[in-house]
């Protein structure tokens, strides 16, 4: 420890006499510690300073900047997110106190990661449009133990207000909703900083992903399958009204599910073959099916059928719901993935896992599977440290 003495001298009655004071320099810890060569990415960047304020933090993963932000008092600087694996890391810093002025730098290396590399599938797809609905899935190559400080890792960010949430489908996937549809015609960008972010022991992510998609118009359809009729709104007026056949419901994997579905992915055509059943059986059918647009996991689709006979009048279906053919076209093409497709009048209830059924969870339910059981305010998030470093 650095010390300044002081002489003061004065003028008394008696004569001259000193009076000795001392002051204590600034004195800066940096965690990882210098020349640390298997610093854990995952515990951040953290500079603190005792007797003095913080005027300035620099850091350099090789040669990108490590964003950091100052605590109110700057006497501790911590970088945002976590750090990039098994890659050099330089730290300038500076600071004043009442013994003068300092400087130290400080150069470490990150450990490099000893399990498969973190890699992640998300959806959206970069630059997709997408309905109101539209959930953000994000599914990890691995195992997922530290799920608190992966969802502090996943940021949000829209320009216009939304609440929303986390919520852990298993060790491998976790996905965001807010808590009422997305306002449409925005875009969406999620920033996933996994670089660093450790997924479970000796597994790393290996490098930040970034997906801006776009919220389109407000599409969303009801299917009332007792009045057999689906009802299509755009931004809340009336473009289609369709007459509809839903499932039999003589079985339970002939009905259609009621619920809020939505829109998961299209094709024409769809080959549909009857589950459980083999060619000859009672009730076997393999099919090609025009313009099927799937709302569930279960084998649900909206699409085109020329039985118009039944559609308006009758429920005869497998479990889907089937349109008249120039109907089902419209629909078809009108549709985006994330659209919401609300069904009424069965007794089979969709399931919140069931495709992306995670509308059918009210919002307490959804929070209850967040690893931080709180909301995230879309449009001003800030990351919190991933993980607290303890005092040095």
């Amino acid at each position: 420890m650095r010390r300044v003495i002081i002489l003061v001298l004065a003028t008394l009655c008696s004569g001259y006499t000193s009076v000795t004071a001392q002051v204590t320099a600034p004195i800066i810890t940096i965690s990882p510690r210098p020349d640390d060569l298997r610093a854990r990415p995952d515990l951040g960047l953290v500079v603190r300073i005792r007797y003095g304020t913080l005027t300035g933090v620099t850091a350099f993963a090789g040669s990108r900047p490590v964003p950091g932000i100052f605590n109110g008092d700057r006497t501790v600087w911590r970088s945002t997110w976590t750090l990039t694996p098994g890659i050099d890391h330089v730290v300038n810093v500076s600071a004043t106190g009442a013994g003068g002025a300092v400087r130290q730098a400080s150069r470490f290396h990150t450990l490099p990661p000893s399990g498969p590399a973190g890699d992640v599938a998300i959806a959206p797809l970069p630059g997709e449009t997408v309905g109101v609905g539209m959930p953000i899935v994000v599914t990890f190559n691995t195992p997922v133990t530290d799920r608190a400080a992966i969802e502090r890792a996943l940021e949000v960010k829209a320009p216009r207000p939304a609440e929303g949430a986390w919520h852990w489908l298993g060790p491998t996937e976790v996905v965001f909703r807010p808590r009422r549809f997305w306002r449409a015609r925005q875009q969406i960008v999620l920033t996933a900083h996994l670089g660093g972010a450790r997924l479970s022991p000796g597994v790393y992510g290996t490098a930040d992903r970034t997906v801006s998609f776009t919220i389109g118009r407000k599409m969303t359809s009801t299917v009332d399958t007792l009045t057999h009729q689906m009802i299509v709104r755009r931004d809340g007026a009336i473009v289609q009204r369709m007459p509809i056949s839903a499932g039999r419901a003589t079985s339970w994997e002939y009905t259609t599910t009621s619920g809020m579905h939505l829109v998961m992915d299209k094709g024409n055509p769809v080959r549909m073959v009857s589950p459980g059943r083999r060619r000859g059986e009672p009730g076997y059918y393999d099919k090609l099916i025009s313009h099927a647009v799937r709302i569930s996991n279960s084998g649900e689709y909206v699409h085109a059928f020329n039985n118009i006979w039944a559609q308006g009048r009758q429920n005869v279906s497998h479990g889907c719901v089937n349109a008249a053919p120039a109907q089902a076209a419209w629909f078809y093409a009108n549709s985006l993935r994330g659209d919401p497709v609300l069904i009424t009048g069965t007794k089979r209830v969709l399931e919140p896992d069931n495709g992306w059924g995670f509308w059918q969870l009210s919002w307490q339910e959804w929070l209850a599977g967040s690893a931080l059981h709180a909301p995230t305010l879309v449009n001003s998030f800030i990351a919190p440290p991933l993980r607290p470093v303890s005092d040095m």
